[in-house]
């Protein structure tokens, strides 16, 4: 067995490497038309060269002009070659904020633009996406990921997820990683093993019902085996390829059971090892297309086997179901119509509640909740079991808006939340609820509902000793409002290293501002900090108070560019959900990326503008959004070459 082994991490994965090719088929190319004329893009071109660039010359580059000159992370050195590059979208919106509200150039500037020239800057820049070529993206051909890995051996084996518990958690982002290492290639086999032994018992024949689901009625006497063999093969792949597989495919499984049948394997043995080949393939660990196009297309749409697959990693980060999978079969799912009524089925089965382990938790940046450390002394509540409550508290609140298909807004306004005996406590709630079970409560405290003060992230946004405006200020900025916060300028010391005659009876607040007195710090800080000041009545925990660690009364009174004002977490969220437009497409953004496993680039920025118009429609309701990602152009194609 030990031999069969290592012929199944040599041979097998390369000979199934050399086979991931898959024969031609004529696809008629659909999808919209491009956003603007050449004409046009040669006007927004010209712009850009007339008036742009002597703006940026002027005055942004004396700070931001090259490697050398890269304050707060921004330098404009490559941007005159190609302005439209994707590379550069977070920058563009980034300068357009700071420009439009005068953050840029600084007070302290030896040139200030005049007011037209501002405008015009200001004007400009939204049309920057114009100048990229109709494209779905850079496409990727990519590995199933921890999560994925072991609900799809759930589905198809009937074994626990965590038979994939030991594989290395991924690196959070809007990415995969899709290369396979020699030490995860042995982590995979052992993984097939753990799954089979779960699956099918340590034996090499036992008659389960689970057996002959897989490999169905063993041969009759006198029947050929390898026929047998192969009929398992084909029925096998179907389900763990997520499509039919090719005949070469098929050949290389049927090597395998010939080579345990020449080492004297029975064939139950034999059909065994068949199925741990598949188990440890690059086309079950890969998500693979069923059919290449022909040479002479650089984009076509998504086969509906690879949709299918697309469609159900992004929202039940498993494989296709039976529904998907004989809808990919009879080649329905490019039907517009047809892939609009999945998405709704699919959002309604409790599987979508995987939607937000892989989305929402990293959106919210709750992921690392369980093992965020807190000072003991200080907040003795915050056990395994409290940790769990207020991630799941996250959990089912993200569900409820989605299944209800409530607007986006009301991730900021929501009315209602879940809650158990220990979380209640945490909210000061009077009504008696006991035990661990989480139930759907009303918020009747304007101050409290929606994730800015959900405790997770009041948690996640706050130090083991204690709260942070600061980082809850850049939390509520970079992942509800989608601006770009550069990071900390070097040699700035942290707010404990303060001298502490000077901040010995100061509040919490106090010394934040104290810190803010740093020119260096000031531009960053002046819109960052107000926003943690208006949320500094929760504690590091989420618990309501008057009085900050130090013992002075907290003041949550705070001002924002534009001369918004307010006194109090409820206002302060008011004025949140007033930027419903910028809540709208960082959200979508994300989603797109996180569907799409990749950062955006500048065509998916008309792509998102198209989106929003339709979001509007229906009242920006969560289902819209959803549905929207899923037919939108990237999405749904692919470029070739």
């Amino acid at each position: 067995m030990i031999f069969l082994n290592r012929i199944l991490t040599t041979s097998f994965l390369v000979a199934a490497v050399i086979g991931l090719s898959f024969g031609g088929a004529s696809i008629v190319l659909a999808g919209d038309e491009d956003a603007v004329t050449p004409g046009q893009r040669a006007a927004i071109l010209k712009t850009f060269r007339d008036e742009v660039t002597p703006f940026l010359k002027a005055y942004c580059t004396e700070c931001h002009g090259d490697k050398n000159q890269k304050k707060g992370d921004v330098s404009f050195a490559s941007v005159f070659g190609r302005p439209g590059a994707g590379e550069f979208r977070r920058q563009w919106q980034s300068t357009l904020v700071n420009v439009k509200d005068h953050s840029m150039p600084p007070e302290d500037a030896a040139k200030q633009p005049a007011d037209e020239e501002r405008r015009k800057f200001v004007e400009w820049i939204p049309k920057v996406k114009y100048l990229n070529p109709k494209d779905p993206g850079a496409f990727v051909i990519r590995r199933l990921n921890k999560t994925e890995y072991g609900n799809t051996l759930r589905d198809l084996l009937g074994v626990d997820p965590s038979v994939a518990r030991e594989l290395p958690d991924e690196v959070p982002g809007e990415g995969y990683l899709n290369t396979l290492s020699p030490l995860q290639t042995e982590q995979y086999l052992l993984i097939a093993n753990e799954a089979l032994n779960r699956a099918l018992g340590p034996g090499d024949g036992p008659a389960t019902d689970r057996w002959k689901q897989l490999f169905g009625a063993p041969p009759a006497s006198g029947a050929d085996p390898r026929a047998a063999a192969k009929n398992a093969a084909r029925s096998l792949t179907r389900s763990a390829y997520r499509r039919p597989a090719t005949d070469e495919e098929i050949e290389v499984l049927l090597s395998v059971f010939d080579l345990a049948r020449e080492n004297k394997l029975d064939h139950p043995a034999s059909l065994r090892l068949m199925l741990k080949a598949i188990l440890v393939s690059p086309q079950f660990l890969f998500i693979t297309p069923a059919k290449e196009p022909p040479a002479n297309q650089s984009i076509a749409p998504l086969d509906d086997y690879q949709l299918a697959s697309r469609l159900s990693y992004f929202l039940w980060s498993t494989m296709p179901d039976a529904e998907l999978s004989a809808l990919a079969d009879r080649g329905k799912l490019n039907d517009p119509a047809i892939l609009r009524a999945q998405v709704k089925r699919m959002l309604l089965d409790k599987r979508s509640q995987a939607l937000f382990d892989g989305f929402g938790a990293q959106w919210l940046g709750i992921s690392g909740l369980r093992e965020k450390r807190f000072d003991p002394a200080k907040f003795p509540e915050m056990t395994p079991a409290l940790r769990t409550a207020m991630y799941d508290e996250a959990r089912l609140f993200f569900d409820s808006i989605i299944r209800e298909n409530r607007g986006i807004l009301d991730f900021i306004n929501g009315d209602h939340t879940f809650v158990n005996e220990s979380l209640a406590k945490i909210y000061g709630l009077q009504e008696k609820i006991s035990g661990p079970q989480m139930r759907r409560v009303r918020i009747k405290d304007a101050n409290r509902g929606g994730i800015l003060s959900m405790p997770a992230t009041l948690a996640m946004t706050s130090f083991p000793e204690r709260t942070s405006p600061v980082k809850r200020g850049a939390w509520v900025l970079e992942q509800l409002l989608g601006e770009h916060i550069p990071p900390a300028p070097p040699n700035v010391p942290a707010l404990e290293k303060q001298d502490k005659n000077k901040i010995a009876n100061l509040t919490l607040r106090q010394r934040t501002e104290l810190h803010r007195t740093n020119s260096v710090c000031a531009n960053c800080h002046k819109i960052m900090d107000p926003i943690g000041f208006g949320l500094e009545n929760f504690d590091a925990i989420g618990r309501w108070r008057v009085k900050d660690e130090s013992g002075g009364d907290i003041d949550a009174r705070g001002e924002l560019p534009g001369g918004k004002k307010f006194s109090s977490p409820k206002e302060l969220k008011a004025i949140i959900a007033g930027r419903k437009d910028d809540l709208a497409r960082n959200l979508a953004e994300k989603l797109l990326a996180y569907a799409l496993c990749r950062q955006l680039e500048g065509y998916d920025q008309i792509v998102v503008d198209r989106l929003l118009e339709n979001l509007g429609k229906d009242d920006d309701r969560m289902q819209t959004l959803i549905t929207e990602v899923v037919t939108s152009y990237p999405f749904t194609h692919r470029r070739i070459k």
